[in-house]
Formats: C-alpha cells, sequence, structure tokens
C-alpha cells in the first residue's frame, strides 16, 4: 500500500514511517498539514495515518475538507486525545479509525492493512493471475499451490502488478508505490527488485518486461522481455 503519515513529533514519525517501510509500504512522511494537504491534491493513497494536533491546526478539520472534496482514503487517527468526544468527533469528521498514544506498533500495523482493506472493498482479498494466487490479508503468496516467500518490497510490487494484471506497469508507478516521494532508490533498485520476484515466480513466466513501456504481469508471453 502507498501510504501517507502526517505526524509532526520527528522520532515518532520516523519510527512509523520506517516500520512501515520494513513492511513493504510506500510512505509519505510529513509534519505539517500544509504539506499533507499538499501530498493529499497531488498523490493518489491507500490510507492516512494522521496525527490530530498539529502546529499549524487541527488534522480533523482537514479530514473533513478532504471527504467534501470526494477524497474517500481511509484514514487512521494517532492522537493522545483520548476522550470519548474527540472519538466521536474523529469518527463523525471521516475517519475510519481511531488509535490513541502509547499505542503497539503491531497494533497499529493490524489496524492499517484493515482500513486498506475496507477502503478497498471493490478488489478481492485475494489476487489471482494464472495458476499464481497473492493473499492481501495474510500476505502470503502461491503458485501452483507452493508458497513463495517473498520479502517486503517484493510483495509490495507483485500486489501493484497483481492489482492490474494484463496492463502494462510503468516504472515510475513502481517506483512511488514500492517506496513512495522522496524515496529515489538506486538507479538499478527497481530492476534489481524486478530480476529477484521473476526469479521467485518461477517457470513459466509470468512477469514481463515490455520495452520502452514498462511490466506486465500476465500468463501471456507475447510481450519482449
Amino acid at each position: 500500500m502507498r501510504l501517507l503519515v502526517l505526524e509532526d513529533q520527528t522520532d515518532l514519525r520516523e519510527a512509523v514511517a520506517g516500520r512501515l517501510r520494513a513492511h513493504g509500504h510506500a510512505v509519505d512522511a510529513v509534519a505539517d498539514l500544509a504539506t499533507a494537504e499538499s501530498f493529499v491534491l497531488s498523490y493518489a493513497y491507500d490510507a492516512f495515518v494522521l496525527d490530530r494536533t498539529l502546529p499549524d491546526g487541527d488534522a480533523l478539520a482537514s479530514l473533513r475538507q478532504w471527504r467534501q472534496r470526494g477524497i474517500a482514503t481511509p484514514a487512521l487517527f494517532l492522537t493522545a486525545r483520548d476522550a470519548v468526544e474527540d472519538r466521536i468527533d474523529g469518527f463523525a469528521g471521516g475517519a475510519d479509525d481511531y488509535l490513541i498514544k502509547p499505542f503497539s506498533m503491531d497494533e497499529l500495523m493490524a489496524r492499517i492493512v484493515a482500513i486498506g482493506r475496507r477502503g478497498g472493498a471493490i478488489r478481492p482479498s485475494v489476487l489471482r493471475v494464472s495458476d499464481l494466487e497473492v493473499d492481501l490479508g495474510r500476505r502470503e503468496v502461491r503458485r501452483g499451490g507452493i508458497a513463495l516467500p517473498l520479502r517486503p518490497k517484493e510483495f509490495a510490487l507483485l500486489q501493484l502488478l497483481a492489482e492490474r494484471a494484463g496492463q502494462v506497469v510503468a516504472r515510475g508507478d513502481i517506483i512511488a508505490s514500492c517506496w513512495g516521494e522522496g524515496q529515489e532508490p538506486a538507479s538499478n533498485a527497481e530492476e534489481v527488485l524486478i530480476a529477484a520476484l521473476r526469479r521467485k515466480l518461477g517457470a513459466p513466466p509470468l512477469l514481463h518486461t515490455v520495452r520502452g513501456a514498462g511490466y506486465r504481469l500476465d500468463g501471456r508471453d507475447d510481450a519482449t522481455a
């Protein structure tokens, strides 16, 4: 998933973003509402993780505006404001979940996956391409019934390709989905990731290189590799 994390406390922001990236998510981490607003209007996200009280305002007011604009991206609030009234206001303003500080990082990971599933309700929880199965809930991959151990970045890439099965996915889309804004990888990182995933998927090939365009995941063998 591609996630936006809004948190003004540097240590906490970096800890949350780092843990999410370690799980294979692409993360844009920002410290103020103005920057968050710019990112929300520029990029598509699978979920927002928002602190409420920021130096330049209350993130709940911004979320209400985003909802009015038709931005339905699931949102989870991380906040020390634990009064029942605050939580009621948060849900009424468009929040999908609420986690009180201090919190368990493992619980945060689980809640983000859960709201991501709700936000993507129109897509199946298990993606199938030929004899390949990508279980988004369990984060498991099988081909021909055999489990394939994937690293977090490999899973994130495969999820993107499987969600667009049969379509060409451009390099820019892969970088945005697997690394995030401001996380430009090394010049050959995408090729290395593609090669590693292709090896693990095995034969017959499902992951094709379409020269000059990007990559395509499907069972056809007419791609130019």
